[in-house]
C-alpha cells in the first residue's frame, strides 16, 4: 500500500468536500483506516509484528504521535496487541486473552475453571442453501451456498451449550465435521488459521427461551428448563458478516458475564 498523507492537515480531496456534507476526520483516524486496510488486505498476518511507529510515520508522512494514536485505537479494539519492548502485533484468536472474548459463560462458584476449554461434540456439519433469514444476516442472496453446523459444548462433562452456526460457503470451502473436531483450539482460531478469516467484532442479542425436544435432549434437560439464547453475528474486516451463531446456554450453575468500560 503506497498511500501517503503529505502533512498534518486535511488532504485536498477532503478539504474540497461541499460545506453541506462535511467529511473531515482527524488525521489519526485516517491513518487508523490505512492501517486497517493493510490488515484487511493481509499485508500483516495474525501474530505478525507490524512496522514500528517511526516506520509507519515515514510511510504515511505524518508524525509519530499521530501513528501512535491510530494504533492505540486499533489496540483498544483488539485488532492489534502492544508488547512492551517487542513491538505491536496483529491480534490473533490463538492468544488466550482473545480466545474467550466472545465466550462469557462463567461458573457461579469456582472461578478456577472460568477459562478452561470446553469439551466439544460436533453433531453435524453440512452444506446447505441459505434461507431468507440466514442470507439477510450474512449479507448473501437467498439460496446461496452456506455451511451449517451444530455442536455441543460441555464443561466438566456436563452439556452446557448447544450452538447452531451458519457460515458463507465460499470462504469456508472444505470445512467438514472432521476438521472441526480435530482442531484443538478455539473456533475463531480455527477460522483464522485454516481459512484466513479473522473475526474482529460481533453483535449479540440475548433473550430467555425454552428448548425444543432435540435441544433439550442434547443438553440432557427437561423441555421446561429456561435457557439463555445468545444470537451472534460475527464480522471480519470491513464489517463483512462471516458467521451467524445461535447458542442456547444452561444457567443452572453458570452465568453470562460481561464487563463494560
Amino acid at each position: 500500500m503506497n498511500s501517503v498523507l503529505p502533512s498534518e492537515a486535511p488532504t485536498a480531496s477532503l478539504a474540497a468536500q461541499p460545506a453541506a456534507t462535511p467529511s473531515f476526520r482527524p488525521l489519526y483516524q485516517q491513518i487508523r483506516d490505512l492501517i486497517l486496510r493493510s490488515l484487511q488486505q493481509g499485508e500483516w498476518k495474525p501474530a505478525e509484528v507490524i512496522p514500528s511507529e517511526m516506520e509507519l510515520a515515514a510511510r504515511f508522512g505524518v508524525s509519530q504521535g499521530t501513528v501512535r494514536k491510530a494504533i492505540d485505537e486499533l489496540a483498544a479494539g483488539h485488532l492489534l496487541v502492544r508488547r512492551q519492548g517487542r513491538g505491536t502485533f496483529v491480534a490473533t484468536h490463538a492468544e488466550q486473552q482473545v480466545q474467550y472474548r466472545f465466550l462469557r459463560l462463567m461458573p457461579d462458584v469456582d472461578q478456577a475453571d472460568a477459562e478452561q476449554p470446553a469439551q466439544r461434540e460436533i453433531v453435524e456439519c453440512k452444506r446447505a442453501r441459505a434461507t431468507a433469514d440466514v442470507a439477510r444476516a450474512l449479507a448473501l442472496k437467498t439460496g446461496e451456498s452456506i455451511i451449517q453446523a451444530r455442536r455441543v459444548l460441555s464443561f466438566g462433562g456436563i452439556p452446557t451449550i448447544v450452538e447452531d452456526l451458519w457460515l458463507p460457503g465460499e470462504p469456508f470451502r472444505g470445512l467438514t465435521a472432521h476438521r472441526l473436531s480435530a482442531y484443538p483450539g478455539s473456533l475463531y482460531a480455527f477460522f483464522e488459521s485454516e481459512f484466513g478469516v479473522r473475526m474482529v467484532r460481533a453483535d449479540e442479542k440475548i433473550r430467555a427461551v425454552l428448548p425444543d425436544v432435540q435441544q433439550a435432549a442434547l443438553l440432557q434437560i427437561p423441555v421446561s428448563t429456561p435457557l439463555l439464547s445468545v444470537e451472534r453475528i460475527a464480522f471480519t474486516y470491513g464489517n463483512r458478516p462471516m458467521e451467524l451463531r445461535k447458542g442456547l446456554y444452561r444457567t443452572d450453575s453458570r452465568h453470562y458475564h460481561n464487563r463494560l468500560s
